[in-house]
This record gives structure tokens, C-alpha cells and sequence, in this order.
């Protein structure tokens, strides 16, 4: 059995993948370098290959995603019926929620604004700041990230409701749960929006217009899923009109966001480019790999693999 791993993976990586590979034959090969005759013999891939390289994959029985969205893959006729799709759910968690939180506190903080001051010697009060402790905290999608985020903001005395797609088991660090038929009930009530949804169907322009208007004056919204999840303009408006206090957003709608679009210039509004995942956390990669090499045992053994991907939803099922 042949495995190509695409992955940026050090020696540590390398045995921990060997450790649960048994005898299969390990092949190391960036992502982008990868070509036909490279998969055209490999049962597994682990990482996110070129979906124009499928055709030619034609013994691959399981590819493991480095990523927790699977959006590229589950249109019909991209993936192979036969093979096994696992996304890496549960290795981001700790990465994007800490971004979240660092952009949510120097927003609240005014940190952006002082340290626009300091490039101007501008020695100069600001006003009053607001607190994560007491807020009201609506996370949307309580997923792994979702989760990981709200447990840090219950950690620092915010009251946290949850939205998730079916379960609305309230967890310790929850105080209400619902589903999506609550959003516009809770977007009322709520200092501090937090979106993690995936690309789907379902969450495609989800927050525009009507429901930045539907939220609390003065609320901070913050989206690290995806960049389709949200009307750009409309967010712009809902800045520019003091509506909104300010948002926080890692993916835009388009993505890269042009040079002379006008959200660079919107006020309140401060992006990063979708880097608050990938690798630049050590952690972040040290758990994709863990869960490949825990899918890869799994396989090889004919045990359940972790975080199949439902094609339907384009979450884990």
C-alpha cells in the first residue's frame, strides 16, 4: 500500500505517521508539487491535492484533508464513490479562537485606534471601553472552532449562547442553546456576534443587510468560516452608519480582497487574510497530523475513521 502525505511535515511528524502505517510505503511530496503519476498508486493521500488530480487517482480509497472544510470536494462529480472523505476537524480549534479573541479584545479596547495614534506621536485618551465579562456572546456554529471559542469567552465571565445545526444539548461552558431558527431572536439580544460556518448552500449570504440591521446597536461582529457567509457591502454599511461597533473578519467575499475594494477603508473593520489557521500555530499542524495518523491505523485496521465528511452538509457526519 502506497501513502502520499503532501503535508510540510517535520521528522517528529514523520514517525508519528510511521508508527501507524505499519507496512505501508510512506512518500513525502508537497501539495503543489504533486502530479498525476505521484497519486495515480496511492490508497491515501493526506492532504488537500489538486481536485483536477482525482481522475487519475484511481486506487485512492481514503483522502485526509488538512483542512476542516471540504467544500471543493463534495460537488457532485468531483470525488470518487468509492473512497473515504475526513476532513481535519478538531485541529483548529485552539489557533482560530485565539485569533478571534485577540481581534475581539483590541477592538473592545480600543487597541487599533491607539496604536493608529502612536504612529501619529498622538498622545490622547480614547474613552470608554467595553468588557467581555457580562456581554452577551451568541457563537454561530459550535463546532470545534465555534466551541473552542465560546469555552474562552464563558472562561472570562461572558454569558455565551450557542447555535448549532441539530443538537441544542447546552454544554458547561453554554448558557442557552438553539438552532439556526433562533438566529434573528438571538441577533437582538447579542453584544458580540461569532460566525465559524463552513461554504455551504445553507450559510451563503446568511448575514446581510436585514440581519446586520437586526442586530443590537453597538454589537461587535466577528466571522473567521468563510468569506461567502457574509455580504461584504452590507457589512460596510452597517460599519459606516455606526450601527455595528466594529467587526473582525479573517475571509472576505471576494477572497483575496482586491487592493482597492472598499472594505480595506471602512471604519471599524479590520481584516486579516486568512491566515489565522494554516500552520503558523506549531500545534495546528501537530494535530492534522495526529488525526491522519489515527485515520491511517484506523483503515489499515477496518476500524471507523474520524470526521467523515457528509456530502451533503459538508460537515463531519
Amino acid at each position: 500500500m502506497q501513502i502520499v502525505v503532501g503535508l510540510p511535515v517535520n521528522e517528529k511528524h514523520k514517525k508519528v505517521l510511521a508508527s501507524h502505517a505499519g507496512n505501508a510505503q510512506l512518500v513525502y511530496k508537497p501539495l503543489k508539487e504533486l502530479t498525476a503519476p505521484d497519486i495515480m498508486d496511492a490508497e491515501i493521500v493526506v492532504g488537500n491535492m489538486d481536485k483536477t488530480l482525482l481522475p487519475y487517482a484511481q486506487k485512492l480509497r481514503l483522502l485526509q484533508l488538512n483542512s476542516a472544510g471540504a467544500d471543493a470536494y463534495i460537488k457532485p462529480g468531483v470525488f470518487p464513490g468509492n473512497a473515504f472523505l475526513c476532513n481535519a476537524t478538531g485541529a483548529y480549534g485552539l489557533a482560530l479562537s485565539e485569533h478571534m479573541l485577540g481581534m475581539l479584545l483590541a477592538m473592545m479596547k480600543k487597541l487599533y485606534l491607539y496604536y493608529d495614534n502612536q504612529k501619529q506621536g498622538l498622545w490622547q485618551d480614547e474613552g470608554p471601553v467595553t468588557s467581555i465579562y457580562g456581554a452577551k456572546v451568541l457563537v454561530v456554529g459550535m463546532g470545534n472552532i465555534g466551541s473552542t471559542f465560546a469555552e474562552k469567552a464563558h472562561a472570562l465571565g461572558a454569558h455565551v449562547t450557542g447555535i448549532k445545526r441539530r443538537s441544542t444539548t447546552v454544554p458547561p461552558y453554554a448558557d442557552a442553546m438553539g438552532t439556526m431558527e433562533h438566529l434573528d431572536e438571538y441577533l437582538s439580544q447579542s453584544d458580540i456576534i461569532v460566525t465559524s460556518l463552513p461554504g455551504t448552500a445553507a450559510t451563503l449570504h446568511l448575514f446581510n443587510k436585514e440581519r446586520f440591521t437586526a442586530m443590537k446597536q453597538g454589537a461587535y461582529f466577528l466571522n473567521i468560516g468563510r468569506g461567502s457567509a457574509v455580504v461584504t457591502d452590507d457589512l460596510c454599511a452597517a460599519l459606516k452608519d455606526g450601527h455595528l461597533a466594529g467587526a473582525a473578519v479573517d475571509v472576505t467575499e471576494p477572497e483575496p480582497l482586491p487592493q482597492n475594494h472598499p472594505a480595506w477603508h471602512t471604519p471599524n473593520l479590520y481584516i486579516t487574510p486568512h491566515i489565522s489557521g494554516q500552520y503558523h500555530l506549531a500545534a495546528t499542524l501537530d494535530n492534522i497530523v495526529n488525526i491522519a495518523a489515527e485515520n491511517i491505523a484506523a483503515y489499515m485496521n477496518n476500524k471507523p475513521l474520524r470526521n467523515i465528511v457528509d456530502f451533503t452538509t459538508g460537515y463531519k457526519k
